[in-house]
């Protein structure tokens, strides 16, 4: 897999399920912030600049269900920057069932970045650009 490309284990426990016995709608979005994380984590120049008073701040995100997740279900969030703009970028993500191989989630999350002290978006050129840029995978895995 590309090493741009953060992946992070989730086992589905008791907790994350509905009624229903399957992974809860809302669930998916904690395993997904857990890869944007993760991702971040990877990275040690956008962790560092973060660490620093810039904030990333989800503005929009799309979500894809595609197949029930059940109890013990091993799954791995895939998490990759995937556009940058001029005042926001998108990072990309799939959750995949582990034994099958098949995508459970799809999903696309738009950022910006934000300066914690002036509270105003940061533009994604100059140093941004250079930072984040050899980040990008396209084109993005497919689902």
């Amino acid at each position: 897999m590309d090493s741009r490309i953060t992946v992070t284990q989730v086992r589905v426990r008791g907790f994350h399920l509905d009624g229903y016995g399957h992974v809860n709608h809302a669930r998916y979005l904690e395993f997904l912030e857990e890869g944007r994380w993760a991702f971040v984590d990877n990275h040690p120049d956008f962790a560092a600049s973060l660490a620093a008073g810039v904030a990333l701040v989800a503005v929009n995100l799309n979500i894809d269900y595609r197949r029930a997740a059940v109890m013990s279900d091993d799954l791995q969030v895939e998490t990759w920057l995937s556009h940058l703009g001029g005042r926001s970028g998108r990072v990309g993500h799939r959750i995949v069932h582990g034994a099958t191989g098949e995508v459970v989630v799809a999903a696309t999350l738009t950022f910006v970045l934000l300066d914690q002290a002036n509270g105003r978006p940061i533009p994604m050129e100059g140093l941004w650009h250079e930072r984040l840029s050899p980040l990008l995978v396209t084109p993005p895995p497919s689902a």
